[in-house]
């Protein structure tokens, strides 16, 4: 703990800076249309219920996409690294859908999922599902040829190999992807529910645009920051108790 707050004080401080030049500038620009940090945190605290239930809808819409993309993209993944027919059928693909922004793909979904909590999370598992493919991918090919080997020669089958050789060889990428998808899908749930939702942050967000409620809509995006700095955090910690093994034979 103490070696966390050693590296995240000049952080927080920056933070800190950056919240009262806020503030100070805000109050000195008296402009209605740009409310000081101060008035933020009240519409925070007058909405604290509100806020609440909807960043709850949020994140468990992004949970189920991003775990939907772990069970499916992993294996897969290991798999197209593996075997070489495989990786020349799919990469191709995958390459082709790379690139397109989720919300290009939200139309196309709503011809088979509607607007409901179906056609949100697809567009979540679409968005999530590459930054862990591609590390799942990558990790496997990187592994050293000795690892194959020597599964080979315990003869383990297929499935003792992926869990006791390949998952274990191909965490440390999976685990960078699994970061970098966590924030895709919270940021792709909030959009998808400006986009398709009755409720959700991105929902109590985008009423505030509307009705120029400028302080409540800054106080969801503070929200939306503070949960998605959680979401790191919590993985960051996670990464390091998984891969222990593997941190104690690198640089810190």
């Amino acid at each position: 703990m103490k070696a966390l707050w050693n590296r995240s004080w000049p952080a927080l401080l920056l933070l800190g800076a950056i919240l009262l030049v806020w503030e100070l500038a805000a109050r000195a620009a008296g402009n209605p249309n740009v409310p000081p940090l101060s008035v933020v945190l009240q519409s925070l605290v007058d909405h604290d219920a509100a806020i609440a239930v909807a960043i709850l809808q949020t994140l468990r819409r992004a949970l189920i996409g991003l775990l939907i993309a772990i069970v499916t993209m992993i294996p897969l993944g290991i798999l197209i690294g593996r075997i070489r027919w495989l990786g020349d059928l799919l990469e191709p693909v995958i390459d082709l859908l790379r690139p397109l922004p989720p919300p290009a793909v939200i139309p196309l979904v709503m011809l088979f999922a509607g607007i409901g909590d179906a056609a949100k999370i697809a567009v979540i598992v679409y968005t999530a599902s590459f930054p862990i493919l591609i590390h799942a991918i990558d990790g496997i090919r990187g592994t050293h040829p000795l690892l194959h080997t020597v599964s080979r020669a315990f003869r383990l089958r297929r499935a003792e190999a992926f869990w006791n050789v390949d998952l274990p060889a191909t965490l440390p990428l999976v685990m960078t992807g699994l970061r970098l998808a966590s924030a895709y899908a919270f940021l792709v749930a909030v959009t998808a529910e400006m986009l398709l939702s009755t409720d959700g942050i991105g929902v109590f967000l985008l009423r505030s645009q509307e009705t120029f409620r400028i302080a409540d809509g800054l106080a969801a995006i503070c929200v939306i920051a503070a949960v998605g700095w959680c979401i790191n955090a919590i993985l960051l910690q996670l990464d390091r108790r998984l891969l222990h093994w593997h941190y104690a034979t690198t640089a810190d």
